[in-house]
């Protein structure tokens, strides 16, 4: 099946030394404008203030250029995802968001819309999470219980936002997340696992997947593999 997906998934929406979403902004802008898209709806499931979450977003993009309404103010979530041309589901606790999407049917109705409609998809840090296979490899603590841990499958393996090298010089900081990662990949269900580093960002264009932002990302496969992938590297055999 030929996915006519569109997609944007960043490491998170912060990177020391940026201000929010800064350093994203070309690839951000560039995904609208690609499209022609002008107004899209944000998904600020992920924390519970959402109003509040909602307004800090809207202030950064709306002066690039772009009109945004958070998806909680429409009285028909579903309706509203199904007109709209573009979503940003923003970060916070993936388990927090994927129960509120799946309690409002929206994880079929989201990859329906991006994987045969060709809705642009952006995510951010549990926004990137929940749009992979499932959200296996969060950093988050389980505060609810989604029905599920599998993710909206925009992409057909998992993701560790946030990923931290280990530091010799410092005992249990990157080598833990190493060690759970590499956990999991025993797992019969698991998959290939990338290792975004903050500023990192995931480019989905139909088939063709590529690293671009700031830092690029590691590979860890079920073998015990662990392979560096810089900025600009074409990863869209991650899904074979």
């Amino acid at each position: 099946m030929k996915w006519c997906r569109q997609a944007l998934l960043l490491s998170s929406s912060t990177l020391y030394g940026y201000p929010m979403l800064e350093f994203a902004k070309h690839e951000i802008c560039s995904a609208l404008t690609k499209h022609g898209i002008k107004e899209f709806i944000f998904v600020p499931y992920a924390r519970k203030n959402y109003n509040w979450y909602t307004s800090q977003i809207k202030a950064i993009i709306e002066p690039w250029g772009f009109h945004m309404t958070g998806l909680h103010t429409y009285p028909n979530p579903v309706k509203a995802i199904n007109a709209s041309k573009a979503i940003f589901v923003g970060g916070g606790n993936s388990f927090l968001l994927l129960k509120t999407l799946y309690e409002l049917n929206l994880v079929a109705t989201i990859k329906k819309r991006v994987l045969q409609d060709g809705m642009l998809y952006i995510g951010s840090s549990a926004g990137t999470n929940v749009a992979t296979i499932g959200i296996h490899t969060t950093n988050d603590m389980p505060i609810v219980y989604p029905p599920s841990l599998n993710g909206i499958g925009i992409v057909q393996f998992n993701i560790n936002p946030h990923y931290i090298d280990p530091v010799e010089s410092v005992q249990q900081q990157g080598d833990i997340r190493d060690i759970n990662i590499r956990g999991y990949l025993k797992m019969e269900h698991s998959r290939r696992v990338i290792g975004m580093r903050e500023g990192a960002n995931l480019e989905v264009d139909g088939e063709k997947i590529l690293i671009t932002g700031i830092n690029g990302a590691v590979l860890f496969e079920k073998n015990g593999d662990k392979i560096e992938y810089p900025v600009g590297s074409d990863v869209s055999f991650m899904e074979n």
